[in-house]
């Protein structure tokens, strides 16, 4: 057992940290060739950041493990929303237009009501995949002509990068997130069947995982003061992850969840947790710090509504 779950940690943490070397550093292999930001946000670093759940839906639901697969992104999502937003605040209260928690906010809570009703029989088939994906980049094309993606690159890219150095960043870091996903997922399986716990409970914590390094970085830029951070990058992996992430998953194979009540207790929880963080959000336009504790108390009962 402990074998498995040091595996179990060390392949999430491969997974993470190659994530975030692969995403920035095309991001500025991108800016050095003269890629717009906005492309750059739209594409590489709004889909990109949203590449350890990505992972985990592609491996997990080869494997036949669906109750990882959800998991792993109602654990991310349920996490970020509160943990992640509430610690950041806690720094350093966040500021932000209402009308931004409008596009935003209401697409996240979208996101969310369309992976819960697809769920509602326990399988989410390929073609339901597929149009989950579809309806993605239909979000991505529209909301981002018209908002933007410069904001989001302004927040991750800190610099330009020669193809020379960037590039073999990129493989390495995407060799990492394949050999960490595999090792993640086959351990977190067999841990699951020793101690007797739902690959479901797993896949919460892989959720909490994948969203660690990301509270991690924005509390530190937070502190150093370095720019503000966007109500589009904070909800943007939180509008990916539920029908994007999902969706993928469900192409390589269907995604089955044995345990649906589990699923669909914490799966409502995560949504009416977003709509008071919203609520706060929009009423106080932005989160100070008497309501980042509010956030993180939101947090604390997420493994226990199982």
């Amino acid at each position: 057992m402990i074998v498995e779950a040091t595996l179990f940690v060390a392949g999430l943490a491969a997974l993470v940290f190659g994530a975030d070397r692969a995403v920035t550093a095309a991001a500025e292999v991108a800016r050095f060739y003269g890629v717009s930001e906005f492309f750059i946000g739209v594409t590489l670093i709004s889909v990109g950041t949203s590449l350890p759940e990505m992972t985990t839906s592609i491996v997990a639901a080869s494997y036949g493990a669906g109750d990882i697969v959800v998991g792993n992104i109602v654990g991310s999502e349920t996490s970020q929303i509160t943990l992640a937003i509430g610690i950041v605040a806690l720094i350093t209260p966040i500021v932000a237009k209402r009308r931004e928690v409008m596009v935003y906010g209401g697409a996240m809570t979208l996101a969310m009501i369309i992976m819960l009703l697809t769920l509602e029989d326990g399988v989410v088939q390929r073609s339901e995949g597929f149009l989950m994906m579809l309806a993605y980049v239909n979000f991505v094309y529209t909301l981002y002509t018209n908002e933007g993606g410069a904001e989001i690159a302004e927040e991750v890219v800190e610099e330009e990068e020669t193809p020379e150095r960037g590039l073999p960043r990129v493989v390495f870091g995407l060799l990492l997130v394949v050999v960490g996903g595999q090792v993640m997922v086959t351990n977190g399986i067999e841990l699951a069947r020793l101690v007797g716990i739902s690959e479901y409970f797993v896949g919460l914590l892989t959720g909490l995982g994948t969203t660690a390094p990301e509270i991690v970085v924005a509390g530190i830029a937070a502190k150093e003061g370095r720019g503000g951070i966007s109500v589009g990058a904070i909800l943007g992996s939180n509008i990916t992850d539920p029908v994007f992430s999902l969706g993928i998953g469900a192409l390589v194979a269907d995604v089955v969840v044995t345990d649906l009540a589990s699923v669909t207790l914490s799966g409502v929880y995560m949504l009416a947790v977003s709509l008071v963080v919203l609520a706060l959000f929009y009423w106080r336009e932005g989160i100070d710090r008497r309501a980042a504790l509010v956030c993180i108390g939101l947090y604390l009962p997420t493994f226990v509504v199982l």
